[in-house]
């Protein structure tokens, strides 16, 4: 079983917004080729950090409201949540020290 939550519209509340721990968010395209190169950072970084955070990904060609409601201009975005709220954003590739090192801010 994959560490990483596919969100929608449906589950992002639950899951996200109403989450115990910090969520990363992953939201990205199927076209998109650094989406393509982040994917497995993000699965490796959620398989890692599992208890600490909960990490999820939206597909904003399937969620066009989820990335509308969030103002996701480009992909891949990623955006960090703690208590129902948008703490940190990063847009683009990170490399998986830049984002293990932000999942550590993040969670403290």
């Amino acid at each position: 079983m994959s560490a990483v939550l596919n969100l929608d519209k449906a589950s992002f509340e639950k899951e996200v917004l109403n989450a115990k721990v910090p969520v990363l968010v992953d939201f990205w395209a199927a076209w998109c080729g650094p989406c393509k190169m982040l994917g497995p950072i993000v699965d490796a970084v959620a398989e890692e950090n599992q208890g600490r955070i909960v990490v999820g990904k939206v597909n904003v060609d399937e969620n066009r409201d989820l990335a509308v409601q969030f103002g996701i201009r480009g992909v891949p975005t990623l955006i960090f949540f703690k208590d129902g709220k948008e703490i940190k954003r990063v847009v683009g590739v990170q490399s998986k020290a830049q984002l293990q090192k932000l999942i550590d801010e993040v969670v403290g």
